[in-house]
């Protein structure tokens, strides 16, 4: 074989390898290029998306592997959400602060060991302050330790599809073995955002602690764009000398609501600077297309020998698409994609089919469509009724 055709081939391969990557990595939305805008340019790693639809607006790096500082607080929120969400755990509940969680340094909202505070006073210290102390009694009175409490962590942190993700600790504070990536946290941050009370917390620009004691904590949000940027309330900031300075935002407007992650900016007010223009770039940009309502019908699904004998397939939450603005409505399209009939039993949650949506043809998402209840087998007198009526009653 001579040289020349051994080159055609190598590249060939090349081509072929790379190819797959490269139309996986763009499938699915609106995905800009990293050069084709010039968005968090200081920072060493970025992503924005659409807290909708989980679309990636534009990326940077986003599965580098970086320390995350204080952004590992929104798994914490996350946990400590759940479990409120789950009943588990009360807002109103009281947390006395161990000598461990007391020891923490750097941010803190100076807890005294056997100091007693209640989740949501905790909740204001974390999301407000970036108390690591306050991080800690949490993780405590939700695990019994920080230690099982990160184990909850990582294991919540395999459910979501966080690859690029290893938690070491509740708070950030500088640890051997604790990493994450842009595109993860913004997978986390997207979570957090599904509990609606959050933004109480993560969106309030100022607050007390220990109001009416000798010892009043004043509580100023670390993260300035909820007071500068208009639409903002949230997410968390973070900064160690090795992380830089780091920031999981998010903002709404008119219906759009955005996060904006940044790993390893200079400063601050570059970091805040570069994450306001990507919020900029995205509200003047894109917009989100309504394809159905929450509890709208989609279709029908025959069920054989079910108790009922068909299921409706209903939009559980409102179903958008996140579209560049001026696009022609006609060019956005769906198709459902499901069996004409299916076979009782059949469980609530089990997957029946999926809407697929279209942008002049191409597919632009897909949302999975599920079973809303359970549907037992139908005994014989039911079937036979069914057919009776069928037989005797239909014009």
């Amino acid at each position: 074989m001579n040289r020349r055709l051994l080159i055609w081939l190598a590249a060939f391969v090349l081509a072929v390898s790379v190819w797959p990557n490269y139309a996986s990595a763009n499938h699915g939305g609106p995905h800009e290029e990293d050069d084709a805008i010039a968005l968090a340019e200081n920072s060493r790693s970025a992503v924005l998306i659409d807290a909708d639809t989980g679309t990636v607006i534009y990326e940077k790096q986003s599965h580098e592997q970086l320390p995350p500082a204080s952004i590992t607080k929104i798994m914490t929120m996350l946990l400590t959400m759940e479990a409120v969400d789950k009943g588990t755990l009360k807002l109103s509940d009281k947390v006395t602060a161990s000598e461990y969680a007391s020891s923490m340094g750097g941010s803190q909202i100076f807890l005294e060991p056997g100091e007693v505070m209640t989740v949501d006073e905790l909740l204001k210290g974390v999301a407000m302050a970036s108390g690591n102390d306050a991080s800690v009694a949490l993780a405590e009175k939700i695990a019994g330790s920080e230690k099982a409490f990160v184990k909850l962590m990582n294991e919540r942190a395999k459910q979501l599809g966080m690859k690029d993700t290893h938690f070491a600790n509740c708070n950030g504070l500088p640890v051997e073995n604790h990493y994450t990536s842009a595109h993860d946290i913004a997978i986390m941050s997207r979570e957090l955002l599904k509990h609606e009370g959050i933004t109480k917390y993560t969106g309030a620009y100022q607050d007390y602690l220990r109001q009416g004691t000798e010892k009043p904590f004043w509580l100023v949000n670390t993260n300035k764009l909820v007071r500068f940027y208009s639409g903002a309330d949230g997410l968390k900031t973070g900064y160690t000398s090795e992380a830089k300075f780091c920031l999981a935002a998010t903002a709404k407007r008119d219906g759009l609501r955005l996060i904006a992650v940044v790993l390893g900016e200079p400063n601050t007010k570059t970091r805040n600077s570069e994450v306001s223009a990507m919020f900029d770039y995205a509200f003047s940009q894109y917009t989100l297309h309504p394809i159905y309502q929450a509890g709208e019908t989609i279709g029908k699904v025959k069920v054989q020998k079910g108790m009922n004998a068909q299921i409706d397939l209903t939009a559980a939450r409102p179903l958008n698409v996140l579209v560049k603005k001026g696009a022609p409505a006609e060019s956005i399209t769906h198709k459902l994609v499901a069996p004409e009939k299916l076979a009782a039993p059949i469980k609530a949650g089990q997957s029946i089919g999926k809407l697929v949506v279209y942008q002049d043809g191409k597919i632009l998402t897909e949302f999975d469509l599920t079973a809303p209840a359970d549907i037992g087998k139908a005994g014989w007198w039911t079937l036979f009724k069914r057919t009776a009526a069928h037989l005797f009653f239909v014009d």
